[in-house]
């Protein structure tokens, strides 16, 4: 068994209250409360499109192209998610976002951003270049317009959502971009791939992006964990292209990749130096696909349920891996795909809830290990002399109650004293 441990998570700090003339609240009874964590704790947000949408007059434009729940279904969704997650993953697929040239999902993505950051949510954009799902009028373009069109397709996204949506999967699965073939036409950002190359064409997502988007945060992201990955990795690196985080996708429709194949993949790509991200995380409540299975796609059952026995399984090994991950100091976010079953990616029963919209094991598990284990329980305190009081706590945002009023605070990463005001 690996000795797996977050405790370089928690921090040692300093709460000091001072009066408004600066001294100090010396012997107040006081009540700590911990309010978000820092870590990212994601799922993804497809399921509230509709539903926030609709809140602000905005219908539904069509079949739901994104996959999740129906919006009945995403109002009983909503305390489920809220209450576990922290961070949302939006779905920018460009042939949903913008089936026919010119229209794009503008409005409906903006209302759900604002939905989300209204809760306190922050947002990531996924993503803004991909040659899976690219739109079917891109193909006849030429060359040379095709990149340009996917140029100003990512000055416009980022520059539309700056100040809503902060982290984007600014490209997504390189590797195989340049040799992908979508049925029995190829499609155009393949296209472009294959004739400027996979190095170029990061550089142009990056580049595109910052050029318009302010204290924007990017994400390289893949699912080929082979030395392919590593290898483009080193590329764009070593081509002075500026990398915020490095994805890496864990998708274990065939099973838990375990502890020791986890640790051993963030190593890997740990030596970057780089923040980490899991970016797509599932793991199965039923059935496991056959291990024979090469593309996940390829395996798409007429019913894929959950059992019974699935969801244990699902629950234990959810725990597991992310004590794993929170493990890695590397490791800065983990995003699940998907809170419930219904609409699911590839039918699959990889939810944290049920399709009927009740909790399965797996989400009562990691809520209590974020909600209660990794969280810091409403502490009573007395100040001393200086009026300070001891605060230990992972990093993130905090209130301290004194005299009926709750005053924000943050414990950062290097345990930084605090200092607040009252009065």
């Amino acid at each position: 068994m690996i000795a797996l441990s977050s405790s370089h998570r928690s921090h040692a700090t300093t709460v000091s209250l001072r009066h408004p003339d600066g001294s100090p609240w010396s012997g107040a009874e006081v009540t700590v409360r911990q309010v978000r964590h820092a870590f990212a704790f994601g799922n993804i947000g497809f399921d509230f499109v509709d539903l926030a949408a609709a809140e602000v007059g905005i219908g539904s434009n069509g079949p739901h192209v994104f996959g999740g729940a129906d919006r009945d279904s995403a109002e009983r969704l909503v305390e489920l998610w809220l209450d576990v997650f922290n961070t949302a993953t939006l779905p920018f697929y460009w042939a949903g976002f913008e089936p026919v040239e010119g229209q794009p999902d503008t409005e409906r993505l903006l209302a759900a951003a604002r939905w989300f950051r209204e809760r306190g949510v922050s947002l990531k954009g996924h993503p803004l270049v991909w040659h899976t799902l690219a739109p079917d009028w891109l193909r006849g373009r030429a060359d040379e317009e095709v990149e340009d069109v996917v140029r100003a397709r990512v000055r416009r996204e980022v520059g539309t959502f700056a100040g809503l949506i902060d982290t984007w999967d600014a490209i997504n699965e390189v590797v195989i971009m340049p040799v992908f073939d979508n049925e029995e036409h190829q499609n155009a950002v393949t296209r472009l791939c294959r004739r400027i190359g996979r190095i170029p064409t990061v550089r142009l997502a990056f580049e595109e992006a910052r050029s318009v988007g302010a204290g924007v945060r990017l994400v390289l992201n893949d699912f080929d964990m082979s030395t392919a990955y590593e290898c483009l990795i080193e590329g764009v690196l070593e081509a002075g292209i500026q990398v915020d985080a490095i994805g890496l996708q864990s998708h274990m429709h065939q099973g838990y990749w375990g502890e020791e194949r986890t640790l051993a993949t963030l190593e890997r790509f740990a030596r970057y130096g780089l923040p980490l991200q899991m970016t797509e995380t599932t793991l199965l409540s039923g059935d496991l696909m056959p291990p024979e299975i090469e593309d996940l796609n390829d395996f798409q059952p007429p019913t894929w349920p959950s059992t019974p026995e699935g969801e244990e399984r699902q629950a234990d090994e959810v725990v597991r891996h992310y004590r794993t991950l929170l493990s890695h100091p590397a490791v800065e976010a983990v995003n699940y795909w998907g809170i419930t079953d219904r609409g699911a990616w590839l039918g699959a029963p990889a939810g944290l809830v049920r399709a009927d919209g009740t909790p399965k094991p797996a989400y009562d598990a990691l809520r209590r290990l974020i909600k209660q284990e990794w969280w810091l329980a409403p502490t009573a305190l007395r100040t001393d002399d200086h009026g300070s009081v001891p605060v230990t706590g992972w990093a993130g945002d905090y209130e301290i109650e004194v005299a009926g009023e709750a005053h924000p605070f943050t414990i950062a990463p290097d345990g930084a004293p605090v200092e607040v005001v009252v009065g």
